[in-house]
This record gives structure tokens, C-alpha cells and sequence, in this order.
């Protein structure tokens, strides 16, 4: 049986982006192939997705249409190093980070290779991935990698001297919104609401905020002006978060992650 999608490292992201794909069926699951090391993980993804697996990345490389990175950037040279040229050359896609597309073309000569960021959300079909390619990757590539990560949410592309920028916003974003919701919860027990109460305000709040602006098109500006009215609840609240410096703590944060995946990256292609 040929095999035109092959995986190689089955874990948090790579079982995401397989779910999704054979949810939307993008690839029958007979058509998959997920090299993974671990016995038990392997044994898992075969239950629970009924695709092909193996321990032998060479098996998972031999894919005729697209072959997906999604080991740990430590250990690329130990992996690329074992396999072999084939003459399918699939499409190359790696979500590792920190590594170049100089780095992966010169493991993959010849190969159409694409870098992608996808973020957390892509667990649950609500990523966002940045999308980076090299001048010898055809339309036809491009669309196809596009097809793939829509599966698990939205997709851009961006020039790869934008990727550390991507990483400092939407990949280390989730964290920030994640103690965003954290803080409004724990304001709404300072004010008296039950835990369990104040925290699902709080999630709804963000998810229902994000969905409205996305869905109308607004400025992030205009839809806090449209809530607050003057001398209301909401301009006091909005003016102790100018106060404390919430926004440029924010801008701070994605500028620290920014350097420090800029830092990372140069240590990792050293």
C-alpha cells in the first residue's frame, strides 16, 4: 500500500494535525504512516487513529506526497542523518523550532521544504500557523501545506525573518491569554463570585470577545469603546489597566519571547 502522508514523531502536535487531517479526511488513515520511537505511543496511535506505524523513520520518509517533521529540534541532525533519499521527494514540512530552511534544505536537497509555527490551539483545531518558504517550492506546494495546517486552523504566510516575531506572538501567546483569563477570574472572587463561577465568566468572556471581533471585523479599539460608556464601570476598570501597564507588559512579553527565540535559534544552527 503506498503511503502518502509520513509523520515522523507522534506526539502532541503530530497526533493534533493527524487527527485533524483524517477528520477532514484529507488523508485516509490507510494512506498514513507515523514513525514514533515509543512502543507505547505507537501502539496508541494505531488504536486510536488506525494508521500504519513504525519505529524506522526511513518507512515514514518513503511518503510519495508530503512528509511531516514533528520531533524536537534537538534531535534533527540524529533523525535526518538516518534517513535516506528517495526519489518521491515529498513535500517537506517541519514544525520545529528554531530550525531554518537553510538547515532543512541542506538535509533535504532537492526536496520542496516549508517551514510552519503552528501554535497550542491546534489540539483542539484552533491554531494559528505562520507559514515559510524557500524560492524553489511551487504553488501547487504551497497550497498543499496550506490545506493541511487549515485543517487545525488558520494559516499565513510570512518571510522566515518574521518567524522568531510569530513565535514571540502567536506561539507563546497562548500563554499570555491563558494568565489573562487566570487574572479576570481571580477578580471576579476578589469580588465575591464562586471559583467556578468567576472562571467560566472569565473563559467565556475572553472566547465570546475574540469571536466578535473576528466575526464583525472590528478594531480591538472600537469594540472597548462601544463598552465603555462615560463615567461607567468599564472606563474606571479600563483606566487601573493603563495604570499598572497591562498593555505594555503585553508588548513586552512578545518582545522578550521574540529575543529569546532569536537567541535560541542561533545556538540551535550553530
Amino acid at each position: 500500500m503506498t503511503i502518502k502522508l509520513g509523520i515522523i514523531g507522534g506526539g502532541v502536535m503530530g497526533e493534533a494535525i493527524l487527527s485533524r487531517l483524517l477528520t477532514k479526511e484529507i488523508y485516509p488513515a490507510k494512506k498514513v504512516l507515523v514513525s514514533e520511537p515509543e512502543k507505547s505511543r505507537r501502539d496508541f496511535l494505531h488504536q486510536q487513529y488506525r494508521v500504519k506505524v513504525t519505529e524506522d523513520n526511513r518507512e515514514a520518509a518513503a511518503a510519495t506526497d508530503v512528509l511531516l517533521l514533528a520531533i524536537k529540534p534537538q534531535v534533527f541532525d540524529l533523525v535526518v542523518a538516518g534517513l535516506e533519499v528517495t526519489p518521491n521527494k515529498p513535500l517537506v514540512i517541519s514544525i520545529l523550532a528554531g530550525v531554518t530552511l537553510s538547515r532543512l534544505i541542506a538535509a533535504f536537497p532537492q526536496y520542496p521544504v516549508i517551514r510552519a509555527m503552528p501554535n497550542t490551539p491546534a489540539t483542539v483545531g484552533a491554531a494559528m500557523t505562520a507559514l515559510a518558504s524557500h524560492n524553489q517550492v511551487q504553488e501547487r506546494h504551497l497550497a498543499q501545506a496550506k490545506s493541511i495546517f487549515a485543517a487545525v486552523g488558520q494559516v499565513v504566510e510570512v518571510p522566515e525573518s518574521l518567524m522568531d516575531a510569530v513565535t514571540g506572538l502567536s506561539g507563546s501567546g497562548p500563554a499570555y491569554v491563558a494568565i489573562a483569563i487566570e487574572a479576570l477570574a481571580d477578580g471576579g472572587v476578589a469580588a465575591g463570585l464562586p471559583r467556578a463561577v468567576a472562571s467560566r465568566l472569565a473563559l467565556q468572556t475572553v472566547l465570546g470577545t475574540a469571536q466578535l471581533i473576528q466575526e464583525k471585523g472590528l478594531h480591538p479599539a472600537e469594540l472597548k469603546d462601544r463598552v465603555t460608556s462615560p463615567g461607567g464601570t468599564t472606563i474606571a476598570g479600563v483606566a487601573q489597566l493603563e495604570k499598572y501597564g497591562l498593555r505594555s507588559a503585553i508588548i513586552e512579553a512578545v518582545l522578550a519571547a521574540y529575543r529569546r527565540s532569536v537567541e535560541l535559534q542561533s545556538y540551535l544552527n550553530e
